[in-house]
């Protein structure tokens, strides 16, 4: 009997994964390092996981979509809105200390969207099966 209970209770220890419910390491201000020089982009992150990514041209806004981690029916989404008429939803598919990874393969572009730390640096790729585009930042607050 004390066998089956510790055998019941090592089961239990094990299967309790210590994974993160949501990308910390998202949160802060991020200034894209790898674009040509007549652009500049920021992301920036709020510990409630809302955010808001925009490119600058010439201090004027050429692009702007807003961004949140949410949860639907006990499922984590990326949601992006202001890119499309409607927000889109890409599932959060892996979510690890320093990494996410969420996927929607109904949108046309992109299909995929990955971040990742590196270092001191946030990256990130949106893709789809031909085409992919991959971004640097560096934390400016």
């Amino acid at each position: 009997m004390r066998y089956l209970f510790l055998l019941f209770i090592a089961s239990i220890c094990f299967s309790c994964k210590n994974e993160p419910k949501n990308p910390d390491f998202l949160i802060g201000k991020w200034k894209r390092i790898n674009e040509d020089s007549t652009k500049t982009t920021f992301e920036t992150w709020n510990p409630d996981f809302s955010g808001i990514g925009y490119t600058l041209k010439d201090n004027d806004t050429v692009f702007k979509e807003i961004l949140n981690i949410v949860t639907i029916k006990e499922k984590q989404y990326f949601k992006v809105t202001g890119v499309n008429q409607q927000p889109t939803l890409f599932a959060v598919t892996e979510l690890t200390e320093n990494s996410i990874v969420c996927k929607n393969d109904q949108n046309e572009f992109p299909k995929e969207i990955s971040y990742w730390l590196e270092e001191d640096k946030l990256k990130a790729k949106v893709a789809n099966e031909d085409f992919a585009v991959d971004f640097v930042f560096k934390r400016i607050r």
